[in-house]
Parts: C-alpha cells; structure tokens; sequence
C-alpha cells in the first residue's frame, strides 16, 4: 500500500507537453514547403485558418498533419480537387488513417509488371528493321515505353517478351501497334463499365452524407474483396471468348485443308 502514493506523484509530476502552435514561416518550414504553397491551400479551402492572436495567425499541429497528408496524395497523382474531397471525409469525423487506407486501397497499382529499361539501340535490336521514329511515337503515345535521353523504360517485361514474340513469328510490329490500341480502347470500356458498377451499388455518391456516415474500415475491405473479382472476369471471359474464336477459325481451316486433298473425280462431281 506504501508504493501507491508515490505512484500518484508520480504521475502529478509528469510534465504535460502543451500542443505547438506555429506561424506561418515555422509551419511552411516544419511542412518543408513554401508559404506562397499555404497560401495557396488556404485560398483553395484545403488548409482551414489559423487561430489568431491579434494580427498574428497560428497554425496547429492538426494543420502540420493536414499538409503533409495533401503532401502525400499529391505524390500519389491526385489533383487538388480530389484531395479537397478527400479532406472533406476527414473533416466529417472519419479518421485521417481510415480516409488514407480507403484512398490506397482504391488507387493502389492494379498493375504487377516489372519493368524493363534499355537503351534505343537494345530496342532496335529486338525488332530489326521495325523500330523508326513513328513507332517509337506510337509506342510512347500508347504508353508502353517512356523515353529518358537514350534509355528506354517499357512498362511491362511480359508484354515486351510477347511482341517480341509476334513480331519474329511475322506479324509486323506497326500491326501490333495498331491492334494494342484497339485492346486499350476495349479495355478502357472494361474498365469503366466494372467502376460504374461499384460506384452505382457499393460505393454510392462520394458528395452524399450517407456516405460520410458510413464505416470506411469497413468500404475499404470490402473494395479490397473486389478487386480480384474485376481482374478474374476480365481474364477468364477473355480466356473463354479466345477459346471460341480459335476453335472457329480451326474449323475453318481444318475445312478448306479437307476440300484440298479430296478425290480429284469426288471434287469434279
């Protein structure tokens, strides 16, 4: 029993740390960005003000932990007005770990490739007498390869390997070009008839107060449970739709290579 009261004076003694302040040059510098960048956040509505103190603005740590999450998302590749929206969720009483793991979760790569660079000789190599000034242009404008002085990086090992493939079986590389930029506009549709979807059924309207109310915990995991679900129909009904068509061009073949070798006589009658 003699240890208790020691424990209780302990505990009275403890220093409490009072929560910092700062103006406005300490917080840009603590944020390491330029005042004209908070400014600019506070015009745009995405910094809230400070708490003043005369002519004086003070800045809290909420504002610090404010900035280095716009810091972040836009890292990340999300625009202002996304992240204003995203703000918007945490000032409505959601968690900033709750609204940043909805966030990963919905923008996290659905992409597993590795890449790959090289330099433009190495890539000429790979393609001979393929590779010129157009199909580098188109190359870039579909996105597969990214050009850094004499390097370059495509996107995916994979998909290299297969052109490379279909190129020395004679498909021209121009004709894969073209017909990767069909595939991107099938896929795109893909893509946005599945998010349709979701928004439509399990997302709902992102400005609403329903969704303000809602348990992000809960919507993230369930966004998570989805995503290989979208990648599996995709590839099985691709998968499905090939099987058809090759089996239908066999057929086909396998039909004029059985007109060829009938009986002469058989075939004049």
């Amino acid at each position: 029993m003699r240890d208790e009261p020691a424990r209780d004076a302990a505990a009275d003694v403890r220093p409490t740390e009072a929560a910092r302040e700062y103006r406005i040059s300490e917080l840009a510098q603590a944020a390491d960005v330029p005042v004209r960048t908070l400014r600019y956040y506070q015009e745009r509505k995405l910094l809230p003000p400070p708490r003043r103190e005369g002519r004086i603005g003070l800045y809290s740590e909420d504002h610090l932990a404010r900035l280095r999450v716009i810091g972040d998302l836009l890292e990340r590749g999300h625009t202002l007005e996304g992240i204003r929206e995203l703000l918007s969720a945490w000032e409505q009483g959601h968690d900033v770990a709750a609204v940043l793991g909805l966030e990963k979760t919905v923008t996290a790569a659905w992409s597993r490739e590795t890449p790959v660079t090289m330099s433009l000789a190495e890539l000429a190599e790979l393609f001979p007498g393929e590779v010129d000034p157009a199909s580098v242009e188109q190359a870039v404008a579909l996105g597969h390869i990214e050009i850094h002085g004499d390097q370059v990086t495509h996107w995916s090992r994979r998909q290299l390997e297969a052109t490379v493939a279909l190129v020395r079986a004679g498909v021209p590389l121009t004709e894969v070009l073209a017909t990767s930029r069909r595939l991107q506009h099938s896929v795109d549709e893909l893509a946005d008839m599945f998010v349709e979807m979701i928004m439509k059924h399990v997302v709902g309207p992102l400005d609403t107060a329903e969704l303000a109310d809602r348990d992000l915990t809960d919507l993230t995991d369930t966004l998570a449970r989805l995503r290989p679900g979208a990648e599996v129909a995709v590839e099985a009904g691709f998968a499905k739709a090939m099987e058809r068509r090759v089996r239908a061009e066999i057929d086909r073949v396998f039909g004029r290579l059985a007109g060829t070798q009938r009986d002469p006589e058989e075939s004049q009658a």
